[in-house]
């Protein structure tokens, strides 16, 4: 083979070598068009009532449910890492039909958030808004028969997230996937006083296989049926769009996707069409499937998940929603 090689006169078509800029980390680091940083991203926590409450959660590796004390540790910890934020899902004690418990001020996620606000910490705080912890059910609304009733849902929606303005977020995020909620979250904010409030809408967010840890994480599997009447088909990429347009025209300030790996062409096209900035949700069965390779040796967990959460940047997002943050967080720290 060498031999033959030797008397072939091959010549470059071009001067251009791109390999010239990849010769060393130093040049590598130079060039490169896509960098993470910790500030961008978004660590989720689980919290339940109590003090001292720590509930191992088997299939989101590393992670609890947290009493209020013990997540404003972590926040703690995750602001000291440089973490852009924290997302919260709360548990409640108890579960009823319309999932009253999400608006109750003396709830998990409320009492989080006054302590995050009392420590005053470097990182803001974010609260999903869904009905689907607290309701007897596990669908994201109020059920007429066995479908969620759009409408009715909506004003739970907007008080849950009045009492976390109240209790001192920062963002608020609604995820139930109702036609119109980001509008009646904008109303009932901006009547209640909270016009400093931003919404972080989760614009397109699919009917998906990857949820399945966090179901477990939050108890919120459906107790019949699916979610396929309400959230999106992942099929459809012009109807992504247009949720992410009219969420976008009812007043939300961040536009976010998910699942993030299924939906890197929908950020591309998000960033070409829309201004606001734009976030994506590296969900639970993302985290799943690369602890579970790299427990097998199959992967190496480091390179997958700064690989992952690269190509979500480079499709768009200016902020990640990740599991993997703290670990994420110490290891561009490592890299400087």
């Amino acid at each position: 083979m060498r031999e033959l090689a030797n008397r072939l006169d091959v010549t470059l078509p071009t001067e251009r070598r791109p390999r010239r800029l990849r010769a060393n980390p130093a040049l590598r680091r130079l060039v490169r068009e896509t960098r993470l940083d910790a500030g961008q991203l978004i660590a989720p926590l689980f919290v339940v009532s109590g003090r001292e409450r720590r509930e191992p959660i088997s299939s989101l590796k590393g992670h609890s449910r947290l009493s209020p004390d013990l997540a404003l540790a972590e926040a703690r910890r995750l602001a000291g890492l440089g973490v852009g934020g924290v997302l919260l899902f709360g548990i409640p004690d108890a579960k009823d039909p319309e999932g009253n418990a999400a608006a109750d001020p003396d709830g998990p996620v409320a009492g989080t958030l006054r302590l995050l606000r009392e420590a005053a910490l470097p990182l803001v705080s974010v609260a999903d808004v869904c009905l689907c912890e607290y309701t007897s059910h596990g669908h994201c609304g109020v059920l007429k028969g066995e479908a969620v009733d759009n409408d009715a849902t909506l004003p739970l929606l907007a008080g849950a997230a009045v009492a976390y303005a109240e209790a001192g977020a920062d963002v608020v995020a609604p995820s139930a996937m109702m036609d119109g909620q980001v509008g009646a979250l904008r109303s009932a904010l901006d009547s209640s006083g909270y016009q400093a409030t931003a919404i972080m809408a989760y614009a397109s967010k699919h009917a998906s296989g990857f949820y399945g840890p966090f179901r477990e994480a939050a108890g919120s599997t459906p107790g019949f049926g699916d979610r396929k009447g309400y959230q999106m088909d992942s099929a459809n990429g012009r109807e992504a769009l247009l949720e992410m347009e009219l969420d976008a025209e009812e007043g939300a300030d961040i536009l976010m996707v998910k699942p993030a790996i299924t939906s890197l062409d929908l950020l591309a096209l998000a960033r070409q069409r829309f201004d606001q900035p734009l976030a994506a949700y590296q969900v639970s069965g993302e985290m799943a499937m690369i602890e579970a390779a790299a427990e097998r040796g199959w992967i190496d967990r480091r390179t997958v998940v700064l690989e992952s959460l690269t190509a979500i940047v480079r499709a768009g997002a200016g902020i990640v929603m990740t599991y993997f943050a703290a670990d994420v967080a110490n290891w561009l720290t490592e890299g400087r």
